[in-house]
């Protein structure tokens, strides 16, 4: 049983945004990137899985330039057995490469690997679409687990798991083939040791392109502009006891 991890190369969670002069994108520059978030729970599950012996072999793919190597490298490092990189020539700003256009990519990249499980993280921090995993799906006519947040594999080939809804959890059981998108709380991703670091960085990375997949990757959207979101305003106040909070929103209803 063979499963594949698509994972996303974007600016880490814990650097200050900071939008270009011209509006036309935010600034990556000397930016420090790493793994989508999502993502790395995506990843950490998958290799569970091979741990545990479910599954045989992990295979890690991104869509970027050259530098969306180093999340590759990271996902070898934390257990993936194989990495591709679908390489493109649109710059730094991944953001352009349009959620329908990498379902696409993927599917065709599925369509070669022909692997029973799809593991992808419920949405990207950088565009916030939680779209890619819901198209992938379609595309390929499987079914799809939607942040999912707990999950066991059965021997009969099918997937149990749970997701969180606004009216509580919804327990679903899925056939393999089938596509997951994960959930911060599925679990806690691992630290890649010093050693497997080392490790990965000599490892080989399998580089396609676009074209390899019949893909075109021309944007059908244009970014307008970009603006960074308003500065939050305090309208709150602090009250001491219950008495002086109700008598003001008295006074406020009044």
């Amino acid at each position: 049983m063979k499963a594949v991890v698509a994972v996303k190369r974007v600016i880490d969670h814990n650097v200050k945004i900071h939008v270009k002069a011209d509006q036309t994108s935010v600034v990556y520059d000397n930016v420090k990137m790493s793994m989508n978030p999502f993502d790395e729970n995506a990843l950490e599950e998958a290799v569970q899985l091979k741990e545990a012996g479910k599954i045989k072999s992990v295979i890690a793919v991104t869509i970027g330039p050259d530098k969306a190597e180093d999340v590759l490298r990271t996902a070898l490092a934390m257990g993936a057995d194989k990495a591709v990189l679908i390489k493109t020539t649109i710059p730094t700003n991944i953001i352009n490469i349009e959620s329908l256009t990498v379902a696409k990519s993927l599917k065709k990249f599925i369509e070669i690997e022909s692997p029973d499980l799809v593991f992808l993280g419920k949405q990207a921090i950088d565009n916030e679409s939680f779209e890619t995993g819901q198209m992938l799906a379609a595309l390929l006519g499987w079914g799809h687990g939607l942040a999912v947040s707990a999950l066991e594999l059965k021997d009969d080939r099918t997937i149990e798991i749970a997701r969180e809804t606004e009216q509580g959890l919804e327990f679903l059981s899925l056939k393999l083939p089938c596509v997951i998108t994960t959930d911060l709380r599925l679990n806690e991703p691992r630290y890649a040791s010093l050693p497997n670091i080392m490790k990965a960085r000599s490892k080989p990375l399998d580089v396609i392109t676009p074209t390899d997949l019949m893909e075109e990757y021309e944007p059908r959207l244009d970014i307008i502009k970009v603006e960074p979101p308003p500065p939050r305003t305090t309208n709150g106040a602090a009250f001491i006891s219950l008495d002086k909070a109700v008598e003001k929103i008295k006074q406020a209803r009044s």
